[in-house]
């Protein structure tokens, strides 16, 4: 009898779960190459052993079957597995052929949100984007945050100076279309917003949301006020008028540093509560509360995020909510709005935005949409790949993106994919997007990359850092996307000889350091020294406390004078366009509005092929108020026929008094039944998009940010 064969020693790994901005410790424990548990960790100085279901869900991912391991070429409606060699000269043939046929502007980049929670793309894909010398480079940021980065710009200096509201100090936390018990924070790294936010409460502070929809967070909160979706803006300068007028204005620390405070008193003048109380559906007396408690609070702070920043007046209501912590005394403090210290700063080298940022240097070729770090906004991209002419975009790049379901009138970006001459995919998935390129090159998945979170670390509600090795050894033959982007870089480079030879000595230099060399070179000058030496962080598996959130104003200003801008040109010449808002006629009355939201097991448009994540009830599902629903016809479990602008879709309806009447809600990353899409589960679960409503002409004017809030649509029953 041949004996039993004993079980190999568990082996546990500690990292950092790399799938969104809160940015858990994970332990994931494996036994014999196979993750056989994942879990939070509990000595992570940050998320202290919080984990949401999508970092569980992580062991699926890595063991997708569907997921891309090898390079593949689309050859007719087939998919053909190619060598690395291939696929790499296929693409470099492809880009150069297109470039070399019609300029370099024919050929587009846009970088997923995926890009920013890997190191090695982090590092690698801006280069890469500017390699390709094409005035057409884009990215999720204009589809999420780009306001907040055009507010902190003007007033601040660097797109990357946001304030993070200080939760573990706070007494009173106003929150504007924003949802953190869901999303754990976003340009907010904070782990377990819940058991933050119920802290605030037990030590006696209060918790305000102001939101279309009575969300998770408002459930917890201490009030909630609806709001109706695009008129954040007129709300936020109405509790700026009752500062004024009621001598609540108290600068505190930043009052020797500060400029702009008389013309933003003036800008906000004709904004009175009872002026715009009909347009946002907030009581004037309601307005006046919410001033009076953020300005008489001595540790308070106003927050917004995505109900603030995708709609008409995104960059105006992200400028606001910033005015409004600075005249209440509430910027730069304990418990209010306050800036990182990172150990490896983006503000010293530029980082991701290349120096300080620009904006307005060129402007997109059909529209006029303008440009932000180097980027246009991806509302405007399908009509750059159909409208003729010098400049046409006929090629196209993605890396970790999914625009189809994630930009406006995915259905139009669509049609302009399948006409494209060539377009190459840097992704290990077959999705509604990436089944329209001509090769994809699949990169290594999260637990198989050393990690380290440049940019969420730069916006933590608490200063840590946290080097994070692979955790799963990658497969032979399998490449990181950095290895992927520094070969893509060093074929593509054009020029003498000279430049040739520099292409090849970076791309040495890279493969010789990697990810780790660079990331050791980095942390070497930071302020925090030895702490933080590379071989520091790697000695500590569950990252490095470097305390609280500390006063760092005027020195971490990047503007030119180092002083705040509170009233910046660019926005005061917007507000006319913001008080055009009040003379609007009313909505028809067939007419409802739309809005999105976000789900605890769903991660935008890419997780959806874990079943652990899908399973249970529809959460696909259009929240429409009872009168809306009982005026049509429609109940509980029904499907509707939603149709915008643009386009219509078929889904189930969930009647529910927690959206205002007037509103509907349908959250956004779903649509995955398209034909040729290779993702089994997500496919049986498929839902309806989003973004086959949302309308790609609906911007930001200021900023180009899509619109999504807000958007018309007209509902409807539909027949057995």
């Amino acid at each position: 009898m041949v004996p039993a064969r004993a079980a190999s020693p568990a082996n546990q790994h500690f990292a950092t779960c790399p799938l969104c901005e809160a940015a858990c410790g994970i332990a994931v424990t494996t036994r014999d190459g196979v993750i056989t548990d994942i879990r939070g960790d509990t000595d992570d100085p940050a998320s202290r052993g919080h984990i949401c279901p999508k970092a569980v869900a992580l062991k699926d991912l890595h063991e997708d079957p569907d997921r891309l391991r090898q390079p593949v070429k689309r050859v007719g409606g087939e998919w053909v597995q190619i060598s690395w060699r291939e696929a790499i000269d296929l693409t470099v043939r492809g880009i150069q052929g297109v470039q070399r046929r019609h300029g370099s502007d024919a050929l587009a980049v846009y970088l997923g949100n995926p890009t920013v929670h890997s190191l090695g793309a982090m590092l690698f894909a801006p280069a890469f984007s500017k390699s390709l010398r094409t005035k057409n480079r884009y990215s999720a940021t204009s589809v999420d945050q780009l306001p907040h980065h055009l507010a902190a710009l003007f007033s601040f200096g660097h797109p990357l100076l946001i304030p993070v509201p200080d939760l573990d100090h706070t007494d009173c936390w106003i929150i504007f279309g924003a949802n953190p018990a869901v999303s754990n924070g976003s340009l907010m790294t904070a782990p377990d917003v819940v058991k933050r936010l119920k802290a605030i409460r037990a030590r006696g502070g209060e918790v305000i949301v102001i939101d279309p929809r009575r969300t998770e967070t408002a459930e917890l909160a201490s009030a909630h006020h609806f709001i109706r979706p695009g008129t954040d803006g007129l709300a936020l300068m109405a509790m700026l008028n009752v500062i004024f007028t009621e001598n609540l204005v108290k600068l505190g620390r930043v009052a020797d540093f500060i400029d702009g405070l008389d013309a933003l008193r003036e800008a906000c003048a004709p904004f009175t509560p009872a002026r715009v109380s009909a347009a946002t559906g907030l009581p004037a007396d309601t307005i006046r509360a919410l001033a009076r408690k953020l300005a008489t609070t001595e540790r308070a702070v106003a927050y917004g995020r995505i109900g603030v920043s995708t709609q008409e007046f995104g960059a105006l209501s992200c400028w606001l909510i910033n005015a409004l912590n600075i005249v209440t005394g509430h910027l730069d403090v304990p418990g209010g709005a306050m800036f990182t210290l990172p150990a490896v700063d983006l503000l010293r080298g530029g980082g991701m935005y290349g120096g300080s940022g620009r904006f307005g240097r060129w402007k997109s070729r059909v529209r006029g949409l303008p440009e932000f770090a180097g980027e246009l906004p991806v509302a405007a991209l399908a009509e750059e790949m159909e409208t003729p002419g010098e400049g046409q975009v006929r090629g196209l790049v993605t890396h970790a993106g999914n625009p189809v379901l994630s930009a406006p009138n995915g259905a139009r970006l669509e049609g302009a994919l399948s006409n494209l001459e060539f377009f190459v995919a840097i992704d290990f998935y077959i999705n509604a997007t990436t089944r329209h390129a001509h090769v994809i090159l699949p990169p290594t998945a999260g637990l198989e990359r050393d990690h380290y979170d440049l940019v969420f670390h730069t916006l933590a509600i608490r200063n840590t850092a946290k080097w994070s090795p692979a955790v799963m050894a990658a497969a032979p033959g399998a490449r990181h996307d950095w290895q992927i982007l520094s070969e893509l870089i060093m074929r593509l480079s054009r020029g003498g000889p000279l430049t040739r030879v520099k292409a090849w000595g970076v791309s040495m230099l890279v493969n010789l350091l990697g990810v780790r060399g660079m990331l050791k070179r980095a942390l070497a000058g930071s302020r925090y020294g030895a702490q933080v030496a590379f071989d520091a962080l790697q000695g500590a598996p569950h990252g490095v406390d470097l305390g609280a959130l500390t006063s760092v104003l005027p020195q971490r200003l990047r503007t030119a004078n180092k002083r705040i801008a509170l009233a910046p040109d660019l926005m005061l010449a917007d507000v006319p366009r913001l008080a055009a808002l009040l003379e609007r006629p009313a909505a028809g009355a067939d007419e409802l509005v739309l809005i999105g939201r976000r789900d605890l097991r769903s991660n935008n448009s890419w997780m959806a092929n874990s079943e652990r994540l899908v399973r249970g009830k529809q959460r696909c599902a259009l929240i429409i108020h009872p009168d809306d629903a009982a005026s049509r016809g429609l109940v509980d479990g029904a499907m509707a026929r939603v149709q915008s602008r643009v386009g219509g879709i078929e889904v189930e309806v969930a009647v529910s008094d927690a959206v205002m009447a007037g509103v509907v809600c349908l959250p956004h990353g779903w649509g995955h039944d398209r034909e040729g899409v290779r993702l089994r589960i997500a496919r049986a679960h498929g839902g309806a998009s989003h973004n086959d409503l949302t309308d790609d002409q609906r911007v930001d004017a200021l900023s180009g940010n899509a619109a999504f809030s807000g958007t018309a649509v007209r509902v409807q029953l539909v027949a057995e």
